[in-house]
């Protein structure tokens, strides 16, 4: 039990309005845990209180009786017994006459109604009372907000817990309800309002009671918030939106039926409003109030709403494209608003609901016949008027709306419009669906009338669609008995040898986008009707798949009929496998995918090659099967240039491999790991590269091809990546053989720790640069095995390959350094299973890669081989800190160093560290050695080498960057959350640091480089914490970066980064701050010639900066003007635009 001295301080607090409302909040949650705990009881604190709940004073007295509502509240799970909430409720009831004291009478009334039964619950006759009491006491419009939103909560709870009660108010309920509505504005009342109407037409469901004859006035209230207009958005209303009120709004105006005759008409009115919002909302509430109000009361307004509706779409469409394109189009490319996008929903559910009137209203009706009377003159897309046009697509797109509705619309539609069309074509419908001998010569030089063919194809279309949607129900439509269907199968032979015959005689005359458009897509609707409804002839079929392809295979240098073609061909595909035609998809086979095969597999064929392979993959990606027979292709196809090329060292065959690896690489193997199940396939092709590997092993050609060498590396990572542990245990078995027997660098299958590669009597200063491109290119392809593999997968000779890769890194084989970064990575994945499958821990791992010694560096400077007298052994580290004369070595190591520190960095391994510190002791040293010392001859496939303080500066880049080519999820690298940020907090400051002790003016520029690449690698959020701190090395890294057009890419990336300060609340006060640097380095980019990207930034840059305050700006307007003036003339479209908007902001600056 509380003492009683303490319970009167918590109760003085509460009510104590000078006391902080933390102090409340603590006081009331003590009393609540006291009652709840059962050391104080309800009587004993309503004593306690009773002279703050019967006190003179307003102000007490409203606290006091908020005090005891709120911990009623609290006590909501707490049983309590009837003869205490009686009493509780009889008070609170009392105290809705106390206007003073409302809010707490409110607010203890609902805790007591809201109450479960096992907890116990006001009885009926007291929740009648308060009903009562409610009606005679509460002026709700009267009150302030909060007070009315308790008011509409109150009655609400009333009417769902207590209905009866409630009910038997009679009329004095409907008189409280319209005027606690009446005038209301608040939205969150206003939803509650809504609700109780709702709630209200379930308490009086008789038509013929007495709500029937209060509709009229209830609805007077409703319909005067129609449309919702909430624009004024405040922060306390911020949790309700207006979809929330109009929704709220729709379930009231549908609750009943008995609205009818008040609702429709006012929505039929607003659907002629000039305001798009009110014409959209009177078409949802229309939708939504016909499926609640039912068919017989919708019957007597649907020549109004059809009217309405066809006014809706016809007035609602905005100018198409200009040009057809190959993507699907709605009708003839007219792009429907919301409008006209909601009033074809209506369509659609009115006509579905009564069928026969709408169809009715639709066939008659003036304006569609009269598109139908003049469709003889639109012979071609050219020659319609725009206004023809828009004519013309609103009545297909009525048309095929009510047509996929249902069977009967279709037929309807079919009867009434499509004979009309056949005869403006001069297509007859009433040959035999079994005599398609039909002379294609015929049509061969005909046009066909457009405004036909449009309707003609879209009316197909919509059947179709129907047709597949309604599949389930097949012996119902799938009989000649249908209108439509004896239609089309009386048609179809005729229309597809007039549109074959046609497309086929294009390419001799000038045709239409919009007639290749239609025609297309008529031969791929009427292809593609499953055989249940409409049979097409087995020489019909063939005949369509004959034409498409040709179109492949000749009609390249047509962009449009192309790429429609091939979509045609895709969409078949599709079919014939989904729907079980199995004698068509024997016919697709042969006719398409076996073609499109031998499009990569041979020569004799014009088809540019990268076609040739969009065709591959798009058709290979219709079905499963499909692309089973295409990737067996595809990998025959590569295997055989590779064998070309590194076998016979035929060259003219390099860039049509790269172009199949790529689309291996970018099309099937991401289709193949969306798809799922095609492991096998996967295996298959890097076990056929790696057979090729070892057939060219014995051949004296020495291909070097960088590009190739790429995409031959990237197909194998991704190939390898999607594979299985135990199928990558297999690769990795065939691919150490191909290595061991396959690369010259002297190399032992098996070694221990005090033995290496044996490089005796190599002298690597004058054979460094002699890398044989055979051995590159079988080094390269295992280290991207390595690159992909899984953290449980077996490596066979760990430890030697480690040395191996040790020893490529330092020849410049940049792959080899990426591998050794992805196992010290996966070494390093938490697992007992891993040091035992790959026979190296991460510690030895570690110990080979930072401690050996593999080389011997003489008294000169020069590195040399194992075994060298008077020399000293030098390892990695070694040669990144410049112990070689060499500093093409010192490049090499530096380069390796960082693909090792960023394996390191991602799982947050402690080596990191070291690695930095090597990287930042490079980064500072004198650049005793220029690049004139590292002239052209030195290296054969570089112009001019960088400085190794360059190197070190852009291994930071390497560090922080995502990488597409190794060391991320794609390739199981494992990633420890936030590594980015805890690198850059460790490094950054370190950096800056030097940056300020710096006197040298090439170190310091190489150190703002470094900081660059940290920057802008970083996330935004680390930037913005810290900006006022990184804004003057970020200005500088502009400035340097600037200045080399190899650094454009970077250079943007760093921009990219400022613009985000900029355009961030919190980089505000950094931007302030160095406002006059920033405009400086801003305006010299507008004028950075080498990058259209970079001009564009920077002077949108600059229209944010227009934002900051005038006093802070306005000195430096003249400048920005000056430099914008200039960009106007600029040569890309994208930044003269950006100029104008950003001219228009600075000159409003006044």
């Amino acid at each position: 039990m509380a003492s009683t001295s303490e319970l009167s301080q918590h109760l003085e607090c509460y009510v104590d309005t000078a006391r902080p409302p933390a102090d409340q909040a603590a006081s009331l949650n003590f009393i609540t845990s006291l009652v709840n705990k059962d050391l104080l009881t309800i009587e004993v604190l309503v004593k306690e209180m009773r002279m703050y709940l019967t006190i003179t004073d307003n102000v007490i007295r409203a606290r006091g009786i908020l005090l005891l509502a709120e911990v009623l509240t609290g006590l909501s799970s707490k049983p309590l017994d009837n003869a205490t909430i009686h009493s509780l409720i009889g008070f609170f009831t009392d105290r809705l006459s106390d206007w003073r004291a409302l809010r707490g009478a409110l607010v203890g009334c609902l805790a007591l109604l809201r109450r479960q039964a096992n907890t116990g619950t006001v009885s009926v006759s007291d929740a009648k009372v308060v009903a009562l009491s409610y009606r005679e006491n509460l002026p709700v419009q009267s009150l302030a907000q909060q007070d009315r939103k308790l008011c509409f909560e109150l009655l609400e709870c009333l009417l769902q817990h207590y209905p009866n009660e409630v009910a038997s108010l009679g009329e004095d309920l409907f008189y409280a309800i319209s005027e606690a509505i009446d005038g209301e504005k608040d939205p969150h009342c206003l939803i509650l309002a809504f609700h109780i109407v709702e709630v209200l037409v379930q308490i009086f469901p008789d038509p013929s009671g007495p709500l029937a004859s209060f509709c009229g006035d209830l609805f007077e209230f409703l319909g005067c918030y129609f449309p919702i207009h909430f624009t004024h958005l405040k922060d306390e209303d911020a949790d309700v939106r207006r979809d929330d009120l109009s929704k709220a709004l729709m379930s009231a105006f549908s609750s009943t039926a008995l609205f009818e005759p008040f609702v429709i008409p006012l929505l039929l009115e607003k659907l002629s409003s000039s305001l798009p919002l009110a014409k959209v909302d009177s078409l949802k509430y229309l939708n939504y109030c016909a499926s609640r109000y039912g068919a017989e009361r919708m019957a007597k307004h649907a020549e109004t709403i059809w009217i309405s509706i066809k006014h809706a779409i016809s007035n609602s469409l905005e100018v198409p494209a200009k040009s057809f394109t190959s993507e699907p189009l709605l009708g003839l490319g007219f792009q429907e608003n919301e409008i006209a996008t909601e009033a074809l929903i209506l369509l659609q559910k009115v006509t579905m609901q009564n069928d026969a009137l709408f169809l009715n209203l639709i066939v008659r009706d003036e304006d569609i016949n009269n598109v139908f009377n003049s469709i003889a003159s639109h012979e071609s897309y050219a020659n319609i008027p725009s206004q023809g046009r828009q004519s013309l697509h609103a009545v297909g797109r009525i048309l095929c709306i009510i047509t996929k509705t249902s069977m009967a619309s279709c037929n309807r539609v079919f009867e009434s419009f499509f004979p009309c069309l056949m005869n403006t074509l001069e297509i007859s419908v009433g040959n035999s669906s079994k005599d398609f001998t039909l002379n294609e010569n015929s049509f061969s030089s005909k046009r066909f009338n457009f405004g036909a063919l449009y309707l003609c194809v879209e009316f197909i279309a919509a059947c179709r669609d129907l047709i597949m949607r309604t599949n389930e129900h097949a012996e119902k439509f799938g009989t000649a008995d249908e209108t439509c269907c004896y239609m089309l199968q009386s048609s179809a032979p005729t229309l597809i040898t007039a549109f074959c015959s046609t497309l086929a005689k294009s390419s001799n005359n000038v045709v239409d986008d919009a007639d290749i458009y239609f025609k297309v897509k008529g031969l791929q609707m009427l292809a593609t009707f499953p055989g249940y409804f409409l049979q097409t002839p087995k020489a019909m079929f063939e005949n369509v798949l004959k034409t498409l392809m040709s179109i492949i295979l000749v009609d390249f240098d047509k962009s449009l009929l192309w790429k429609l073609a091939l979509k045609a061909l895709v969409h078949i595909g599709s079919f014939v496998d989904m729907d079980h035609e199995s004698e068509k998809a024997q016919i697709y086979i042969s006719f398409v995918v076996e073609k499109t095969i031998s499009l990569v597999s041979q020569d004799d064929f014009n088809v540019p090659f990268p076609l040739k392979l969009e065709a591959v993959s798009e058709i290979g990606a219709s079905r499963p099967n499909h692309m089973l027979k295409i990737v067996q292709g595809l990998e025959e196809a590569i295997v055989a240039n590779l064998s070309k090329i590194y076998v016979h060292g035929d060259l003219k065959s390099a860039e049509k491999t790269i172009q199949l690896l790529e689309c291996y690489s970018n099309k099937i193997i991401s289709w193949i790991d969306e798809t799922g199940g095609l492991e096998e396939v996967l295996y298959r092709f890097v076990i056929s590269i790696w057979n090729c590997v070892e057939r060219c092993k014995d051949s004296s050609n020495q291909v070097q091809d960088k590009g190739l060498l790429d995409a031959t590396m990237m197909a194998m990572k991704l190939a390898v990546g999607s594979c299985s542990e135990e199928s990558q245990n297999i690769i990795i078995q065939k691919a150490y053989g191909a290595l061991s027997s396959g690369i010259s660098i002297p190399f032992k299958d098996s070694m221990d720790d005090s033995s290496s590669v044996k490089l005796e009597n190599l002298h690597l200063s004058e054979q460094l640069d002699k890398f044989s491109p055979r051995d590159e290119w079988i080094l390269s392809l295992f280290a991207s095995v390595i690159i992909a593999m899984r953290p449980r997968t077996h490596i066979a000779n760990a430890k030697g390959i480690l040395h191996l890769f040790i020893t490529a890194l330092v020849k410049g084989c940049t792959p080899a350094a990426q591998a050794l970064g992805s196992v010290i990575n996966k070494f390093g994945t938490p697992s007992n299973e891993i040091a035992t499958s790959t026979g190296c821990t991460l510690e030895e791992a570690m110990e080979i890669i930072f401690r050996s010694k593999l080389w011997n560096i003489s008294e000169d400077g020069v590195l040399r081989g194992s075994g060298t007298s008077h020399s000293s052994k030098v390892g990695l580290t070694e040669l990144c800190l410049g112990f070689s004369s060499n500093k093409l070595l010192q490049v090499h190591a530096i380069t390796g160093l960082a693909w090792i520190g960023k394996g390191l960095l991602l799982i947050g391994h402690e080596q990191v560290k070291d690695v930095t510190k090597s990287i930042l002791e490079c980064l500072l040293a004198d650049d005793r050695v220029g690049d004139s010392e590292l002239r052209q001859g030195q290296l054969e496939t570089s112009r001019e080498l960088p400085s190794v303080m360059r190197s070190a500066a852009d291994a930071f880049h390497i560090l922080m960057s995502d990488s597409d080519v190794c060391l991320n999820r794609k390739f199981h690298a494992k990633i420890r959350p936030l590594y980015k940020q805890r690198f850059f907090s460790t490094v950054m400051p370190i950096l800056h640091s030097l940056i300020v002790k710096s006197d040298s003016s090439l170190s310091r520029s190489m150190l703002f480089r470094a900081s660059a690449h940290l920057i802008s690698n970083a996330p935004l959020i680390v930037i913005l914490s810290d900006a006022k701190k990184l804004m003057k090395v970020l200005l500088d890294g502009l400035s340097i970066l600037s200045e080399d057009i190899l650094d454009k890419d970077k250079l943007y990336s760093l921009l990219l980064v400022l613009s985000g300060i900029l355009t961030d609340k919190c980089g505000e006060e950094a931007v302030l701050e160095n406002a006059h640097i920033l405009i400086d380095c801003l305006t010299r980019l507008i004028a950075y010639p080498h990058m259209m990207l970079v001009r564009e930034t920077a002077i949108q840059c600059l229209l944010a900066m227009s934002e900051l305050p005038r006093p802070r700006i306005f000195p430096l307007k003249t400048q920005v003007l000056q430099a914008i003036y200039k960009a106007l003339d600029d040569p890309k479209r994208a930044v003269r635009q950006e100029a104008v908007r950003c001219l228009h902001a600075w000159t409003s600056i006044a």
